[in-house]
């Protein structure tokens, strides 16, 4: 009967503790390790591709030691504290150069600051990021030895 019972309750708690210990679906939480030190070059704003020009400075975005960010929208120099909150991005307090911007370089640069002040949903994975919020999306690739 001892045998019987031990089995019983080792059947029924296997599943239980497997199961326990599988993913949610959740994403993985992104910590400050995870974005310090590194260059992110945009390739993309809202799925169109940025294309590189004499007149477009390619935007960046530079994470730093405790989470100082600095870059470029494309025509002006930003930086600001980075703040990461339950998968959400911002710069808070961004300060940045006032360069006028012609045309399709002003829709860029107003929307990549647009999109780095405000919350952003964000997603990491070893070679990109992407920042998303109501507005925008702005995909960028890790490019660390940018020149």
């Amino acid at each position: 009967m001892k045998l019987i019972s031990k089995s019983l309750v080792v059947a029924v708690s296997l599943p239980v503790l497997l199961t326990a210990c599988q993913s949610t679906g959740d994403e993985a939480r992104i910590t400050a390790q995870d974005l310090q030190h590194h260059n992110w070059e945009l390739t993309q704003v809202n799925g169109h591709d940025i294309v590189k020009n004499e007149r477009l400075k390619t935007p960046y975005l530079e994470i730093g030691e405790k989470m100082i960010a600095n870059g470029n929208a494309g025509c002006n120099n930003f930086f600001g504290q980075a703040e990461l909150k339950d998968n959400k991005f911002r710069i808070e307090k961004m300060g940045k150069t006032m360069k006028m911007c012609i045309g399709d370089i002003m829709d860029t640069e107003q929307a990549v600051s647009q999109t780095l002040q405000g919350w952003s949903d964000i997603t990491l994975t070893k070679d990109s990021l992407v920042l998303k919020n109501d507005v925008h999306t702005l995909t960028f690739k890790l490019a660390d030895y940018m020149n």
